[in-house]
């Protein structure tokens, strides 16, 4: 089934770059885009964990460096059944955690350092219950691809905008130009927002999904409802540089979730996954 879901999503986003394509360059545009899809789908497959890894800027952390950390991974590997994941830091006040990779064999936990300062131990085993079920519900691989997919479309489309500015405005024969480029303009503005819809369609659910899990892996849903309030009330204070592409990866959204962002926001709210947490029978 998520393999499904992964190919249904490669499939819409591809069909974004090549409505781009046909707006540039008519059929063999699109083409061309089709092409560009296609590689960008095979990267995106099995490259995704290193992609999502290199954009949050994490890096290794070894177990002589959080043997804590280890020690609760290496635990929770076990009850879930799971190969232990590649760990990385992400360096980041803001304490905040994802998981990726296309599967549990090749599958990475990145935990930022603010997150290793904040919470206590029952709180840490919480939070990372909830990414290894990410990895055991096998979502990861669809989280990661919507990344590096958004992230491609959206470099696109501002390649588009910025080529409309400084290099598109000339000729305009019989309405013809002008037609195309704001067509052209049009989906350069719309794409990202597209692959930030399907991004955000694929996220809010899996949430509570993974929640409940890793509240079962855990043995404790209250270190996970402990840890989200705090993590919650953290990002409000703390900010997060990060690419937007790969907001939806993490535990809490590291964006800022005031005004308009928060009705377009890539997470349930804490409130309503505090709440289930709470209603969980061990």
């Amino acid at each position: 089934m998520q393999n499904l879901k992964a190919l249904s999503l490669m499939g819409l986003l591809s069909i974004i770059l090549v409505f781009i394509g046909s707006a540039i360059g008519g059929k063999s545009g699109a083409f061309l885009f089709f092409i560009i899809s296609l590689g960008i789908n095979l990267f995106s497959y099995y490259k995704s964990d290193k992609i999502a890894i290199k954009m949050t800027r994490s890096t290794p952390i070894s177990e002589k460096q959080a043997p804590e950390l280890y020690e609760i991974i290496r635990k929770l590997t076990k009850r879930a059944g799971l190969p232990m994941p590649k760990i990385y830091r992400t360096p980041s006040p803001q304490p905040n955690a994802f998981a990726t990779g296309r599967n549990p064999s090749n599958s990475s936990v990145a935990v930022t350092d603010g997150l290793l300062q904040i919470l206590n131990k029952r709180e840490l085993e919480g939070v990372l219950a909830h990414e290894m079920s990410h990895i055991k519900n096998r979502d990861i691989l669809i989280g990661t691809i919507a990344a590096s997919m958004a992230g491609a479309i959206t470099m696109i489309s501002e390649l588009l905008q910025w080529s409309f500015i400084f290099g598109m405005g000339g000729d305009d024969e019989e309405g013809g130009g002008i037609a195309g480029l704001a067509g052209t303009l049009l989906l350069a503005i719309l794409a990202p927002i597209a692959a930030m819809l399907i991004q955000f369609a694929i996220s809010r659910s899996r949430e509570y999904s993974a929640d409940q899990t890793g509240a079962y892996l855990a043995g404790d849903p209250d270190g996970l409802a402990s840890a989200l309030l705090k993590l919650e009330k953290a990002s409000h204070k703390i900010p997060m540089q990060v690419n937007p592409s790969t907001s939806h990866l993490f535990i809490t959204n590291p964006l800022s979730t005031k005004t308009m962002a928060r009705l377009f926001s890539t997470h349930p709210p804490i409130e309503d996954r505090v709440k289930r947490l709470k209603q969980f029978k061990k």
